[in-house]
């Protein structure tokens, strides 16, 4: 099961500053969480991995990851917004899909930052029934996020067949990125080759095959690096690295530091 870096059974609004709290890697490896996440950007653009495919966005873009869902943003310099948090047991009838919206309408937008803005003001003061209400102002976001048409073009009935091999692909990637489990042997249980595989994966989402992967394991490392007290043993094998040298070789590798140098840097930011 994936590690949740600050697990909470609460709604939540959040900026988007500390969605990267403890860095930019936060975002930008791709990753899955156990819980619905919004982003709602109101200034600057970045790009992004979404179901299966690399896309850019811009200014006024609410972009929907249901829980389990691989995904990255690389927000731009001058990116501001908001995040909602919405935990999976939460009563909301969230979108199940993936969901990138540009909101050109003003009045969309407006009615979108009135909703989260009185989201804060019931998590901040906690008048009576706050909670039902985040609930219910949740429910009216998931019911506008519904009703907005797509951004850009309408997506075909059915994906390429190369979108769909992406697609199942970072599904497979969410569900089972222990290390015991190599891109090849995710390959061979599509099967496709592991050429193929990285070929269509690069076009797709501009990332190899093999990195996607990587980077879902350097999350999951640095998660339990971050926000919990396990030894480096237990991460290791947690994660399915056959040894703490092994686990300590690729922490260095991708990162330039040591997993205890995370580890102390990550307490320095709490």
């Amino acid at each position: 099961m994936p590690f949740d870096p600050n697990p909470s059974e609460e709604i939540q609004v959040i900026p988007l500053s500390q969605l990267v709290s403890f860095g930019a890697w936060q975002t930008e490896l791709a990753h899955d969480r156990g819980e619905h996440l919004l982003i709602w950007v109101t200034r600057g653009q970045g790009r992004m991995l979404m179901d299966g495919n690399q896309r850019g966005f811009s200014t006024h873009s609410a972009l929907f990851f249901p829980a389990r869902s691989l995904w990255s943003v690389e927000f731009g310099r001058q990116c501001l917004g908001q995040a909602l948090r919405i935990p999976v047991t939460a009563p909301v009838a969230t979108p199940d899909k993936p969901l990138h919206l540009k909101i050109s309408d003003a009045r969309e937008q407006a009615r979108l930052n009135a909703l989260l803005e009185a989201m804060v003001q019931e998590q901040t003061g906690h008048p009576a029934l706050w909670r039902r209400a985040l609930q219910s102002y949740s429910e009216l976001i998931s019911i506008q996020l519904r009703r907005l048409p797509p951004s850009g073009p309408l997506p075909p009935e059915r994906p390429s067949a190369a979108r769909r091999l992406s697609q199942s692909y970072c599904q497979r990637v969410s569900d089972y990125y222990d290390a015991r489990s190599t891109m090849a042997d995710h390959a061979a249980a599509l099967n496709v080759t592991p050429t193929h595989l990285t070929r269509v994966c690069k076009s797709e989402t501009g990332k190899t095959a093999a990195a996607l992967l990587t980077e879902r394991q350097l999350y999951a490392a640095r998660c339990l690096l971050a926000f919990s007290d396990m030894t480096m043993r237990d991460i290791a094998d947690q994660i399915g690295f056959g040894s703490p040298a092994y686990f300590t070789r690729f922490i260095t590798q991708h990162t330039g530091q040591t997993p205890s140098t995370l580890r102390k840097t990550s307490r320095r930011r709490q």
